[in-house]
């Protein structure tokens, strides 16, 4: 059952990062810690499991074969605490638990997983023409 799920988790790993090296020239991502992930917030074996790395090589290697780029952000980039309207970053959301936020300076309503991907893909442009 293990090599099943294995093979399973690595077919979709390969599709979904095909999916993505078809559809765009830069792809930014956040270089995670994964191992401190799971044992800094309790997820234990789950955040492990997830195949991130593995996915993170198969968009490398993949978006290198196409003569794409994929940019990862630093790992102490503010992509979910920083407003992508105007720069402002709201120490508040470092708490998982807020979802959505007002930006203090702003107003701008955030959903806290859009708001990070749009930030990412600005720093992933931005790093990419430097």
């Amino acid at each position: 059952m293990h090599e099943k799920v294995r093979h399973q988790r690595a077919d979709w790993l390969h599709k979904e990062s095909r999916k993505l090296v078809d559809a765009y020239d830069i792809i930014g991502i956040e270089d995670l810690d994964m191992k401190a992930m799971s044992q800094m917030m309790n997820f234990g074996k789950s955040v492990s499991d997830n195949g991130w790395g593995m996915f993170v090589n198969m968009l490398m290697y993949k978006a290198e074969e196409e003569g794409k780029h994929v940019v990862k952000a630093n790992r102490q980039f503010p992509s979910s605490q920083m407003c992508h309207v105007c720069g402002e970053l709201n120490p508040e959301t470092k708490d998982l638990k807020i979802r959505e936020w007002i930006c203090p300076v702003c107003g701008t309503h955030h959903q806290r997983d859009w708001n990070a991907a749009i930030n990412l893909r600005d720093e992933a442009l931005h790093k990419e023409l430097q």
